[in-house]
This record gives C-alpha cells, sequence and structure tokens, in this order.
C-alpha cells in the first residue's frame, strides 16, 4: 500500500504545475457547469492536485485556477439559465435531475436570492442547479458573480488547504515503509466518511433554510 500511494504522489508531483492548475480549472469548470457537477468529481481532482503544492507561492497559483475555474463554470450555467429559461428543466436531462430537486432549488433561490447562491456552493446537488435557476429568475449577474466569487474564494481555500496538508502529511508518514501507507488509508477513510457526514448534514440544513423565511432576490 506504501508503495502504491508513493507512486500515485510521485505521480501527480512529477506534473509541471502549470499543468497542474490547468487540470483543475477543467476539473472544477466541468463540475460547476450545467448538470455535469452530479457526474465530474471536480472536488476530488483539486484535492489530488493540491497533494502536490510546494509553498505559498505555488498555492495561490493552484487556488486562483481554481476560483477561476468555478466561477467560468457557474456562469455559462447562468447565462444557459437565462437564455434557455424553463426549457432546460422540461428537457429530457432535465427531468432526469429530478422534480423534486428542482423544486429545492427554486425554493432556495426565491427565498433566499444570493445567500442562496454562496451556500449552493458547499451542497451536494443544489451547486449545479442553483447557478441554472439564477439566471431563470431576475437576478442581475453582477450580483450573482459577486455571491459566487466570496463563497468559491472560500470552498477554493478549503480544499487546496486540505490538498495541500494531505500532501505533507503523506512526506511525513511515507518515512516509516511500514505504517507509513497503513496509517495514512487510515485517516483518508476517516476523512472521507467525515465529508459525507458533512455534506449531508448541510444539504438536510440547505433543505430547512429553503423551506424557511421569505426573503426575494
Amino acid at each position: 500500500m506504501t508503495e502504491f500511494i508513493s507512486w500515485l504522489f510521485a505521480a501527480v508531483q512529477s506534473i509541471e504545475p502549470i499543468t497542474r492548475d490547468l487540470i483543475a480549472f477543467g476539473a472544477i469548470f466541468a463540475e460547476t457547469s450545467l448538470f455535469l457537477g452530479l457526474i465530474v468529481p471536480g472536488d476530488s481532482v483539486v484535492l489530488v492536485t493540491a497533494s502536490s503544492v510546494h509553498n505559498i507561492i505555488d498555492f495561490m497559483g493552484l487556488m486562483l485556477f481554481v476560483i477561476a475555474g468555478s466561477l467560468a463554470g457557474e456562469s455559462v450555467g447562468f447565462w444557459i439559465g437565462r437564455v434557455f429559461g424553463k426549457r432546460i428543466r422540461a428537457s429530457w436531462l432535465g427531468q432526469k435531475i429530478g422534480e423534486q430537486n428542482w423544486e429545492l432549488g427554486d425554493s432556495f433561490v426565491h427565498k433566499r436570492g444570493g445567500v442562496a447562491v454562496a451556500i449552493s456552493r458547499f451542497v451536494p446537488v443544489l451547486h449545479s442547479l442553483v447557478p441554472v435557476i439564477a439566471g431563470m429568475t431576475k437576478m442581475r449577474y453582477r450580483s450573482f458573480i459577486s455571491w459566487t466569487l466570496a463563497a468559491c474564494a472560500l470552498w477554493s481555500g478549503v480544499y487546496v488547504s486540505l490538498g495541500w496538508t494531505a500532501g505533507n502529511a503523506w512526506q511525513t508518514l511515507a518515512k516509516d515503509a511500514q505504517w507509513g501507507g497503513i496509517i495514512f488509508a487510515a485517516l483518508l477513510i476517516v476523512a472521507i466518511v467525515a465529508g459525507h457526514l458533512v455534506k449531508t448534514r448541510i444539504e438536510k440544513a440547505a433543505e430547512k433554510f429553503a423551506k424557511g423565511g421569505s426573503e426575494k432576490i
């Protein structure tokens, strides 16, 4: 196991920084574009690429690319919603999303406005639907992108930091050839389970948040 993890980290670190940054940009752009966030694990790609960060300058460079990819992807979703409107929801692909998810997104955006745009970046499914739904409403793009920028900056900082921390942790644990890989794998499993539980709680909290209050866009 230690050998495999060492190979994986070595493979990631062998990639040129600019190539790595572009890969992260493309992955997060695809994740935040229309519906692709339901199938593209952009957050996983960011975590892996961030494990090869060497210093604070490298960190800031990757983070800027991730923010740019996220902003570009969510902007595409917004303008598709603005141009095509409810035809997206009525399409075959839109129906595959599920009416329950659309209704939750509708309630979230119409009652919470820009706050919904920011929070949705951290909620599974909604982070793909909310930009499209926001584009269908009277929300101005300037307002949308302002809320999105704040959320994307926070999200990017958290994920790039986690990936960088994981990379540094591995460099330390790899010195123990016998137990390093096992310990790292155990920590990784704990982190994945914890992340899943956190996402589940956030999703439930977002649903309650969407159903309460009467804030308008």
